[in-house]
């Protein structure tokens, strides 16, 4: 192959650098590459992939590498290259006109647009030479480019009414306000209850998970039958949940011996996963695995949590603070390759204790993996330690002993690829994830990590008067989107629970100021994607929809509903409440795509509880209610009576800190002992 440099060579992005070298002559989305096709009347190809994905790098070999497919490319199109976690916007507009023209999705995508942006033919993975019924990527080249050329009334006529559809698809919100119906019909038992009984119905009750394979993690439809157990006590709810935890936390899809979670299992049984590694899904999980601590003190879930953020804290953490985006799934170009063991291996890293780690880990001579051995447990910790005679301290303790020789082992071959840049989004997931754990395991070391964390993407995201969206070795680029506000807005409220630092609470509260200027609909009160100036995009949509990270709207929705109680906002409070009110219908017979707003609804019928410790001991105190699992709270901190807040005005300190119970600021007696606490809350009414 010649010696090749393309427009991608000054960018950030690895995935962009990773096709800066390709004969074709790709161009990052922009003025430049928008302009010629304008110019020259060429379609757009726009090929939008990630990093970490592999069919990506996949094609890239058969087809982004050949010099003739690239010749006929450069000559025909104009060709932009996307990095899908730069700009989610784009991919989410385009992945959605895939799906309307042919009902598939997935990366790479790879759509043709009109000069004017407009999409009109698409698909995802093309391989170099017809095979399975699927055209070549050089016959589907030809084909669009003839179209094109010979038809082109049709292809225009057939791009705007897709972008109509596009449109209209995304103007729900504006008719329902006026058909709703009682508060009382939406918010009731019997639809907690159906929202319930639709995640249960897609449960896989003997492998854990929801549907069939692929099977992913569904952290929201986990979260919300938790929390359902705890209000409802359902034994079904709490067992479909842990058995979804259990059999992810044995499984291949986690890393038994390095920690941390691969992005989803391409099998039902949790085995072969996809090996690639992202911020988000760790992130998500760690907040799974500790609800259900705090709900079962299973020692197993505290040991995840730990190991994973362990993992996070070790593998992702770039040196200036934040969290990397996402780790390859591929090594020396094969897909888990650093990840899979040879029985052999076992023997020769542990030695006389081989033998057991290998029935531990389910390793045998044949592997269970294109012959080699993905490592999973098969057995409960317990009835192993027990066959080997051993106490449970001492077994983990021989088995953090053995990860570790075999994560040093490891540690020599050729590691995947890291995708180094930082996004605002994924890091504020990751900073939530810390409060939570830090909630639930009564870790003050992992409070630290959070604000130090937060400080850090102050600093980092907010520059020169503006939120940014991605950061990478002094770079900035594209001003924050929807996501990236919600997720942080959350995780501040999260942080200043955790810590009591108020300054977290007054960030949050900009920001929702930022978000009602620039990226609500007045007639709706959803919010764009994309900020009110910004103009490289045919839609701005209003994701409302969970995907494999929740949807920006549903989770600040649920920000402006303990904003509004903290800071007494009644506007923030009636605006949240009217959002979940439309999208009740979505939640009740969808709740698997729409986690976040059923949990959100969920919260709405059992009462969100206003919760402030006040007196000189309050952080210990604190501390201690945050190791109970009370789902739906606002909760404030501190010394004495902060008058500036509604939940900490008029309630002075004293030795031993009091803990007060409250709705709409009318509170309980206050109690002094965390137990009374617990107590008053559970047997308390208005929740």
């Amino acid at each position: 192959m010649g010696d090749f440099t393309n427009r991608l060579i000054g960018e950030t992005s690895p995935y962009l650098l990773q096709h800066a070298k390709n004969p074709v002559d790709w161009y990052p989305w922009g003025e430049e590459a928008l302009q010629k096709a304008l110019t020259e009347d060429k379609p757009i190809l726009v090929s939008i992939g990630y990093a970490a994905c592999h069919w990506c790098h996949v094609m890239e070999r058969e087809s982004f590498e050949d010099e003739a497919i690239a010749q006929y490319m450069n000559e025909h199109f104009v060709n932009i290259k996307i990095d899908r976690e730069e700009r989610p916007d784009l991919d989410h507009i385009y992945m959605d006109a895939l799906q309307a023209m042919n009902g598939q999705g997935g990366w790479p995508l790879n759509v043709f647009l009109t000069p004017q942006k407009q999409p009109f033919y698409g698909g995802t993975y093309f391989p170099p030479k017809s095979i399975y019924n699927r055209p070549s990527w050089t016959q589907v080249l030809e084909g669009v480019y003839r179209t094109y050329q010979e038809k082109k009334e049709d292809v225009l006529h057939q791009a705007a009414q897709l972008t109509q559809h596009l449109q209209q698809a995304n103007s729900f919100g504006l008719m329902q306000r006026s058909n709703l119906p009682a508060a009382d019909a939406i918010f009731s038992k019997e639809k907690i209850d159906l929202m319930a009984n639709n995640i249960l119905a897609q449960a896989d009750d003997e492998e854990g998970g929801f549907g069939q394979a692929p099977k992913f993690p569904q952290t929201f439809s986990i979260q919300y039958l938790l929390h359902y157990h705890h209000f409802t006590k359902d034994e079904t709810a709490l067992k479909q949940a842990c058995l979804s935890l259990d059999k992810m936390m044995k499984g291949g899809i986690y890393d038994q011996v390095g920690g941390g979670f691969a992005r989803y299992s391409t099998d039902k049984e949790w085995l072969v996963p996809h090996f690639e590694k992202m911020l988000y899904d760790n992130a998500l999980l760690i907040n799974a695995y500790s609800t259900a601590y705090q709900l079962t003190k299973n020692i197993a879930y505290k040991r995840i949590i730990e190991e994973t953020i362990a993992f996070v804290e070790k593998e992702m953490k770039a040196p200036e603070g934040g969290y990397y985006a996402a780790i390859d799934a591929d090594s020396e170009g094969v897909e888990g390759k650093f990840y899979v063991w040879d029985a052999n291996e076992i023997f020769e890293v542990l030695g006389a204790e081989a033998g057991m780690w290998m029935e531990y880990f389910s390793v045998t001579e044949r592997g269970n993996w294109e012959e080699k051995n993905i490592l999973t447990i098969k057995e409960d910790d317990a009835d192993f330690a027990a066959l080997y005679e051993m106490e449970p301290d001492e077994f983990y303790r021989q088995l953090d002993i053995a990860k570790a020789k075999l994560y040093a082992y490891r540690s020599h071959r050729i590691k995947p690829a890291i995708d180094d840049k930082l996004l605002m989004g994924w890091n504020a997931l990751m900073n939530t994830a810390l409060s939570n754990a830090a909630a639930a395991l009564n870790r003050k070391d992992y409070i630290e990590l959070a604000e130090k964390h937060a400080d850090w993407m102050l600093k980092t995201f907010f520059y020169q008067g503006q939120w940014w969206h991605t950061y990478k070795d002094g770079s900035r680029k594209f001003t924050a989107f929807l996501d990236d506000y919600a997720y942080l807005t959350k995780a501040f409220i999260k942080l200043q629970e955790v810590s009591g630092n108020l300054k977290y609470l007054e960030t949050a509260s900009l920001i929702v100021e930022k978000l009602q200027a620039d990226f609500v609909e007045p007639e709706t009160g959803f919010f764009f994607f994309t900020a009110k100036d910004q103009n490289d995009v045919i839609v701005r949509k209003k994701e409302i929809y969970d995907g494999a990270t929740p949807s920006g709207n549903a989770v600040i929705s649920e920000c402006l509903y303990a904003l509004g109680i903290l800071f007494d906002h009644s506007a923030w409070r009636e605006q949240a409440y009217v959002n979940a009110m439309l999208m009740h219908q979505m939640a009740n017979r969808y709740p698997t795509s729409f986690g976040v707003w059923a949990d959100l609804i969920q919260s709405l019928y059992f009462g969100v509880a206003e919760i402030a410790v006040v007196g000189e001991d309050f952080a210990v105190v604190r501390a201690s209610v945050l190791e109970h699992c009370i789902p739906y709270r606002v909760m404030q901190s501190a010394s004495g009576a902060v008058e500036a807040y509604p939940l900490l005005a008029g309630k002075p300190g004293g030795e031993k800190s009091n803990i007060y119970l409250c709705k709409d600021y009318s509170c309980q007696k206050p109690v002094n002992q965390v137990d009374s606490f617990i107590q008053t809350l559970e047997s308390a009414k208005i929740f």
